[in-house]
C-alpha cells in the first residue's frame, strides 16, 4: 500500500461534503437552526451565511495547499491541458485504463471546476440577502439593487454546483463499476501499488502543520478581512 492522499486533503474533502449538505438544506429547505449557549439560536439564514464564509476560507486554503502542499495535492502535479483530458477520455472510451497516482486529467478538470464555482458561490453570498432579516456582510456596501442581483446569481451558481456534484458522484459510481474504488483512498489515504503507474515513486507528503498555518491565514483573510471591507465601504 502506498500513501497517496495526505490528511489535510482528505479532511478538506469530507468537511466540504458535510458543509455542502448543510448549506444545501439550509438554502433550499430551511429550518436548520443552531442552538447556542445562553439560550440563543443561530437562525437558518444566519447559519447559512456563516458556513458560506467557512467554505470560502476552505477554498482559499485549498488553493494555497495546491501550490505548496503534498505532491498529489499540488495543481502542478495533476492539472493538464485540454489535449491531455481528451486523450484520457478517448483511452477510457476505447477500454483502456490509464493509471494515475493522484487525479486523472478528467478528475483534475472536475476539481478545478468545483473550486472555481465554490469560490464564485461563496463570494456572491457575501453580498446576498434574504429580503427579510438576514444579509451577507457586504450586502449593505453595494446597495439593495446590486445585492438583489447578486442574490439571484448566487442561486444560479448553486444550480451549477449541484450539477457538478451530480456529475462527480456519477463518475465515482462508474469507476467503481469498472473496478476502481475512488472513495476508499480518500478515506484511508492509501492505494494499492498495483493501481499506480509502474515505477513511479511514492508521493511526497508535506507536514499537516503547514496546512494548519495556511488554514489559519485563509480564515483570517475571510473572517478578519470581510468585516474590515464592510466598514471601509460603509456596510
Amino acid at each position: 500500500m502506498v500513501k497517496v492522499w495526505d490528511l489535510p486533503t482528505r479532511v478538506f474533502h469530507w468537511v466540504l461534503v458535510l458543509l455542502f449538505a448543510v448549506l444545501w438544506i439550509s438554502g433550499t429547505v430551511g429550518g436548520v437552526d443552531l442552538p447556542l449557549p445562553g439560550g440563543k439560536t443561530l437562525m437558518n439564514t444566519d447559519l447559512h451565511m456563516l458556513l458560506g464564509q467557512v467554505v470560502l476560507s476552505l477554498v482559499l486554503y485549498r488553493v494555497l495547499w495546491g501550490l505548496v502542499g503534498s505532491s498529489t495535492a499540488r495543481f502542478s502535479s495533476f492539472v493538464r491541458g485540454p489535449g491531455a483530458v481528451i486523450a484520457y477520455l478517448k483511452a477510457v472510451r476505447s477500454g483502456q485504463h490509464p493509471l494515475f497516482t493522484g487525479h486523472n486529467p478528467a478528475g483534475a478538470l472536475m476539481i478545478l471546476g468545483v473550486l472555481t464555482v465554490l469560490l464564485l458561490q461563496a463570494g456572491t453570498g457575501l453580498f446576498a440577502n434574504d429580503d427579510i432579516l438576514s444579509e451577507g456582510p457586504l450586502a449593505a456596501a453595494v446597495g439593495k439593487d446590486l445585492s438583489d442581483t447578486l442574490t439571484g446569481v448566487h442561486g444560479l451558481i448553486a444550480d451549477a454546483l449541484i450539477a457538478l456534484v451530480v456529475v462527480h458522484i456519477c463518475a465515482v459510481v462508474v469507476y467503481r463499476l469498472k473496478g476502481e474504488n475512488l472513495v476508499k483512498p480518500m478515506v484511508t489515504g492509501y492505494k494499492d501499488r498495483s493501481s499506480l503507474p509502474p515505477g513511479e515513486p511514492a508521493p511526497r507528503m508535506v507536514s499537516p502543520l503547514l496546512a494548519l498555518v495556511l488554514l489559519a491565514v485563509s480564515a483570517g483573510v475571510v473572517f478578519g478581512g470581510v468585516p474590515h471591507l464592510a466598514k471601509l465601504f460603509g456596510g
